[in-house]
């Protein structure tokens, strides 16, 4: 058992009108509290110098309790060892400046060899949301490296709801690392199109970035359509497809305040469509859709997860091909109907199958033209770490 040393909190400057502040006590209390949180050393290794040759946090209170952190000979856990995987990240990333966005997840946990971390970048705000309290004594180095590599105008801590029980108050969700914050909805774009997060309260980090590609290529086939967005959430493809030309967008979510924030970001931009919210349980609304007989040419169908835990998984294939079947219902002539998952227990092909199944209950004649996965800002190094899916039906009825 190794013990690595303690280390110290940059502390975000005081101001009345900073969002998530953070006071030295609060943090020098967090420091004294965390001697219990600390990695186990395997396999042997040198314990004088902090060289081990596996390293592994310990989160008895997390669903995976041991989060390898390295498992080569030689590593230390320090500021180097966090600026060679941030920055090998941050290379992946490339290839998004070219597409006109400046929001993009930096880490992506276990995928970027970070187990239990995710940093997601929006302009110049970085958002660092924890899922273990392992990583609590290395936020310094973690900063350090940030601050050293990109612009940056605030820091913002975001905490799972199980890493927040733990720390119980030590930290809180929210709080503000570095820099300062005026305003918690922070501006940023994607392909061009701008959108706005609330860093400090909005869902996940904010906003989910992992569907940016799939927004994108919803936009290119709206273009003078008639569009049904449901569980639209905060209008990600609603305001693509409105963005590029659209006839109408119809955005349906069950939070009267998601469609808010839709319709926000929905202003943000110059559209000449016409933008209608509808707030109401999904499969309940677009039974009142098929009951008045409306059509639309592109429907988006992307629940939450229905698989949170293995034994909800065959509840969610039988609601997977429930919403294929009632999506073809209100899909158009020879309209598009793109069906989409995020439950990472439901893995691709039973996705797929499920669709499949669905929509043969149509009788209409389909082909699947386009099959999708994550956006190269959430790479896959393990099968567990896929979960995002994405199908682009296409009916063929002439």
């Amino acid at each position: 058992l190794k013990l690595l040393s303690k280390i110290d909190f940059p502390l975000a400057a005081p101001s009345a009108n900073l969002y998530g502040r953070i006071s030295p006590t609060k943090v020098e209390h967090v420091l004294n509290q965390l001697d219990q949180i600390i990695p186990y050393v395997l396999n042997g290794g040198d314990c004088n110098n902090g060289i081990e040759s596996t390293i592994v946090g310990f989160d008895e209170n997390s669903p995976i309790r041991i989060k390898v952190l390295s498992n080569e000979g030689g590593v230390k856990i320090d500021k180097f060892f966090f600026k060679l995987l941030i920055l090998n990240a941050f290379k992946k990333r490339i290839p998004l400046f070219d597409t006109n966005t400046n929001s993009f997840r930096l880490i992506y946990g276990e995928n970027d060899y970070l187990p239990s971390l995710i940093i997601d970048v929006y302009n110049d705000v970085i958002v660092i949301k924890l899922y273990s309290v392992i990583w609590c004594r290395f936020l310094t180095q973690i900063i350090e490296v940030i601050l050293e590599e990109l612009t940056v105008s605030a820091i913002i801590l975001r905490l799972s709801r199980n890493t927040d029980k733990e720390l119980n108050g030590l930290l809180d969700d929210g709080d503000l690392l570095y820099g300062k914050l005026y305003n918690p909805i922070v501006p940023f774009f994607e392909h061009g199109v701008q959108f706005s997060a609330n860093v400090i309260s909005g869902h996940k980090t904010g906003y989910f970035l992992d569907h940016r590609e799939n927004r994108r290529r919803v936009g290119l086939i709206s273009k003078n359509k008639k569009v049904l967005d449901i569980f639209s959430y905060a209008g990600g493809f609603s305001v693509h497809a409105l963005t590029s030309g659209a006839k109408s967008v119809t955005s349906l979510d069950i939070s009267s305040q998601a469609l808010l924030i839709a319709k926000q970001n929905a202003s943000l931009n110059s559209f000449i469509g016409k933008h209608i919210t509808i707030a109401d349980d999904a499969f309940v609304a677009m039974n009142k859709l098929i009951a008045k007989k409306e059509v639309y040419d592109v429907v988006v169908i992307d629940p939450p997860s229905f698989a949170k835990s293995k034994s909800e998984i065959s509840l969610a294939k039988k609601k997977y091909k429930q919403l294929a079947e009632i999506g073809a219902k209100l899909t158009a002539k020879n309209g598009y109907l793109i069906l989409a998952s995020c439950s990472s227990r439901i893995v691709a092909d039973s996705f797929f199958e499920m669709n499949k199944q669905g929509l043969n209950q149509s009788n209409r004649y389909f082909i699947l033209e386009k099959k999708t996965f994550h956006d190269i800002d959430h790479p896959i190094r393990i099968p567990e770490g896929a979960y995002l899916k994405c199908g682009y039906y296409k009916f063929i009825d002439d």
